[in-house]
């Protein structure tokens, strides 16, 4: 019995070698990649993880005289900001209902400029194309505030000075009207933000092998045909997880938008107002640093809930064009 194991060992041990100097060959061989990793890897690690630590905020009252970890622990009593607060119903009602409506907008318009885009045969014309719609995604939002304050600026906005005069219509006092701000606050943001998905949603419409769309000409097929029966469901992973990555922040708002672009006006807060700016205000007023940390968590916990709870869903449908 010794003998028998003794030769076991004697023969896997070459085995043993032979297999660490081929790990060691392919370490060595992607060693490039790696180190281009390493950037990567510390950004995420102490931009994302290394935060984490300050959630015990949410649970305490913050005194910069004890520190953090010194302050007094007040359970959840932070959480109440948001919750007992009068305009809890509408800040959460904002968020979401625009957030919605982001989400099945800029699917929609980025999925159909993909496929337009798609069509064009000029490689000039389709990159200066890709260009303009990418363009307004670089913008600082501080920017566009001013872009959109040039056009609805009641002293000397272009709608109220060329626009309106042509239609007939007297001048309106934009940034007192709360009632049109849904429709421009969502036309901003599609404007910006549609591009950078149709540029994800192309290139996955470019990785669809041309045999399908000439087979199906063939067949007879016509261009919308193609386009329902191809390509939606050759992309449809990428809209699946892109959408469930938008959901994943269905409580979170863009600070620019909401904030800047409306220029703070307290006339639009009914429309505008959303958990973001409300806890950034609060902030400002009470300085109360325990409450706009348990917002933020309460936003990441809501968030990751609503993810597992969408990808349980697209699993019950396909497993395939789930996240995990």
């Amino acid at each position: 019995m010794a003998n028998h194991t003794h030769s076991v060992a004697v023969k896997s041990g070459p085995k043993i070698k032979s297999a660490r100097k081929t790990a060691m060959k392919r370490i060595w061989k992607y060693s490039p990649l790696y180190l281009m990793m390493i950037p990567g890897i510390a950004y995420l690690l102490i931009n994302n993880y290394l935060p984490m630590f300050g959630l015990v905020i949410a649970f305490k009252d913050i005194n910069f005289a004890k520190g953090i970890w010194g302050s007094d622990w007040v359970g959840l009593q932070n959480f109440k900001f948001l919750f007992q607060t009068s305009d809890a119903y509408v800040i959460t009602r904002n968020t979401i209902l625009y957030n919605l409506a982001f989400i099945v907008i800029n699917l929609i318009v980025g999925v159909g400029l993909a496929i337009l885009l798609n069509e064009i045969k000029s490689k000039f014309a389709s990159r200066l194309y890709q260009t303009v719609i990418i363009l307004p995604f670089l913008i600082s939002m501080v920017l566009v505030s001013y872009l959109v304050y040039s056009l609805l600026s009641m002293e000397s906005g272009f709608m109220n000075k060329t626009i309106l005069p042509l239609l007939g219509v007297d001048p309106v006092s934009w940034y007192n009207e709360p009632k049109y701000w849904p429709i421009i606050l969502t036309a901003v943001e599609v404007w910006k933000g549609a591009g950078y998905a149709c540029i994800i949603y192309l290139a996955a419409i470019i990785g669809i092998d041309p045999e399908y769309y000439e087979a199906a000409t063939l067949d007879g097929a016509s261009k919308w045909q193609q386009i329902r029966k191809i390509t939606i469901p050759l992309i449809m992973p990428v809209i699946i997880m892109l959408t469930l990555l938008a959901i994943g922040r269905i409580f979170y708002s863009d600070f620019g938008l909401f904030y800047q672009v409306p220029m703070n006006s307290g006339a639009l807060f009914s429309t505008t107002n959303v958990i973001d700016t409300y806890v950034f205000r609060g902030l400002l007023q009470l300085g109360n640093i325990g409450m706009s940390a348990a917002a933020g968590f309460y936003q990441s916990l809501v968030g990751f809930v609503l993810v597992l709870a969408s990808n349980y869903i697209v699993r019950k449908f396909n497993k395939e064009n789930a996240l995990f």
